[in-house]
């Protein structure tokens, strides 16, 4: 079935949403002072992305393509297999998408937030933070782990194994991201999404929160050209050696 470009964007809208809630929702769960899931570990971040990436893509994988990630959109419009015309709503889309999410997890975790006293803590529940302070560090993380995403992402669905049960490439998905938070975290966070970085990190800049800190605009721009790149170059790899 087709869908109209509308329904799409609606679907790329509510699948950033809800990615960034789980997501980030993680992240403030154990991070955020006097939560229940406070100090709970990578783990439970890793296991929050990997159901935020896996859900949507269950709901909205045959309706949109669940890109809910403008490295994906833009590495797919680059080589050629997704409309240029329809990049910028996409882009849009996933953009409001991502700052919508990032709003519903502070007005869950409001509270917390006020009690949370460290301003790393608060940044690090909207957005990345490379560990060691190094931009060349992050943006190397940044690369390869986007790259792997949306290499193994085209690779995942496009398998021949998966050609008839795209539900079970989709489960496959939200493992993958998993593991790459899991295995590649630690440097950086990390974003592999411009959206999922950049949006929640306006959110933090405009929002009033006690004890917030500063955004870290000196690093934005790491979390949101390293995966563009990395996506334009995993995407025309993926389709030169394999399509």
């Amino acid at each position: 079935m087709i869908y109209s470009l509308m329904t799409r964007l609606a679907a790329e809208f509510i699948g950033t949403a809800i990615m960034v809630i789980l997501g980030n929702g993680a992240v403030a769960n154990v991070d955020l002072a006097g939560t229940k899931g406070e100090h709970g570990g990578w783990v439970l971040i890793s296991l929050g992305y990997g159901a935020g990436v896996m859900i949507p893509a269950l709901i909205f994988g045959g309706i949109s393509g669940n890109h809910i990630n403008p490295a994906f959109t833009l590495g797919l419009a680059t080589s050629g297999l997704f409309p240029w015309a329809e990049v910028l709503p996409y882009l849009t889309a996933q953009m409001l998408g991502a700052f919508c999410g990032q709003a519903i997890v502070v007005l869950i975790y409001k509270p917390h937030y006020d009690m949370t006293t460290n301003p790393e803590h608060i940044l690090g529940t909207f957005s990345t933070i490379d560990a060691t302070s190094s931009r060349l560090n992050g943006f190397f993380n940044e690369f390869v782990g986007t790259f792997i995403l949306i290499f193994s992402a085209l690779g995942i669905t496009k398998a021949p194994f998966f050609k008839d049960n795209l539900g079970t490439a989709h489960l496959a998905l939200g493992f993958l991201v998993m593991t790459l938070v899991a295995s590649l975290g630690g440097p950086t966070g990390p974003a592999l999404n411009p959206a999922r970085d950049l949006s929640p990190r306006i959110l933090h800049a405009l929002l009033p929160l006690k004890n917030k800190g500063k955004s870290d605009w000196r690093y934005s721009w790491i979390p949101v050209v390293a995966p563009i790149i990395a996506g334009i170059c995993a995407v025309f790899t993926y389709k030169h050696i394999f399509m």
